[in-house]
């Protein structure tokens, strides 16, 4: 199927990736974005190259640098060990803190809201997690609200977070209303709309 946008949108949004990440979770947010036209620069943690928890080898484009800030959004894929390396980087939390401060949108889904909770981005927040990740989050975070959906998008906190591979897609096309671009052609077309309308059937 072809993009279901033509137009190129003047968003930037990094997708962070490490060794162990869920690689359905981190390319379906790239070619997401892509089709929709927004310019989506894959980033390594600390190198190019990236061993996905399923033995997929992921190429980025650049690694982790200040430039981050400039990113309407920065976004995580889950995986446990991807979200452990991402919770333990100083370089990575102090760019994100920094985002933080300014109002910028960050993203994290399945396992790596524990990245966000580390670096305190979800104090009073409205979260999903993957139920794995929940107690610790919550834990962490006592006066957040927990939501049980798809995707969250706390526009006060300017946090999006979701809960594991099934809900990649609700994931992506949350990033792209956060930016101001218009999904609902795109679901239409890779055949989400229908999903989600028969997903109880």
């Amino acid at each position: 199927m072809k993009s279901a946008s033509k137009e190129k949108n003047m968003a930037k949004i990094a997708v962070v990736f490490s060794d162990g990440c869920e690689e359905v979770e981190g390319l379906s947010q790239v070619d997401v974005l892509r089709r929709l036209g927004i310019e989506c620069d894959m980033v390594g943690l600390d190198k190019l190259d990236i061993q996905g928890g399923h033995d997929i080898l992921i190429k980025c484009d650049k690694t982790v640098d200040d430039s981050l800030f400039d990113y309407d959004v920065v976004s995580f894929p889950g995986g446990a060990p991807n979200a452990q390396h991402l919770r333990e980087s100083d370089k990575l939390a102090q760019i994100m803190q920094k985002r933080s401060e300014a109002g910028k949108w960050n993203a994290a889904m399945c396992a790596s809201p524990i990245a966000l909770s580390k670096y305190g981005l979800l104090k009073n927040a409205k979260w999903t997690a993957h139920p794995d990740f929940k107690e610790q989050v919550a834990s962490e975070n006592p006066d957040a609200t927990y939501v049980d959906t798809p995707a969250v998008a706390d526009e006060d906190h300017k946090v999006i977070t979701s809960r594991g591979p099934a809900t990649s897609w609700a994931f992506a096309y949350a990033l792209a209303q956060a930016v101001g671009v218009d999904t609902q052609k795109l679901e239409s077309g890779m055949q989400y709309t229908y999903l989600r309308s028969h997903i109880n059937d």
